[in-house]
């Protein structure tokens, strides 16, 4: 069994601005709704305990919707993120080795 997540950034109905990621666990389709990347990863932790911590794949999409600034936006918290967490743990989170 592959432990797969989908994550999709969506826009909030009425908003052009405000959006938020849809997190589904494919294994049995739980689905949450985080309002930002914080909440995202603590969703993400507490839905991959359940396999022991180990997730396989996480696989990204956003609606047809959603602008580029949004995208922007997301792409650098994204970024903003992922440093205070190598920050935290003294290593990249990405092996930029291809050898």
């Amino acid at each position: 069994m592959s432990v797969i997540f989908e994550s999709t950034i969506k826009m909030a109905d009425s908003s052009s601005e405000d959006w938020y990621i849809e997190l589904k666990d494919t294994v049995d389709n739980r689905v949450e709704i985080c309002k930002d990347l914080s909440e995202y990863s603590k969703k993400v932790e507490e839905l991959g305990a359940d396999y022991g911590g180990n997730i396989d794949e996480v696989r990204w999409s956003k609606d047809d919707n959603v602008p580029l600034p949004v995208m922007d936006k997301v792409r650098f918290e994204m970024s903003k993120l992922q440093r205070e967490i190598e920050e935290e743990i003294g290593k990249p989170l990405i092996d930029g080795d291809t050898n």
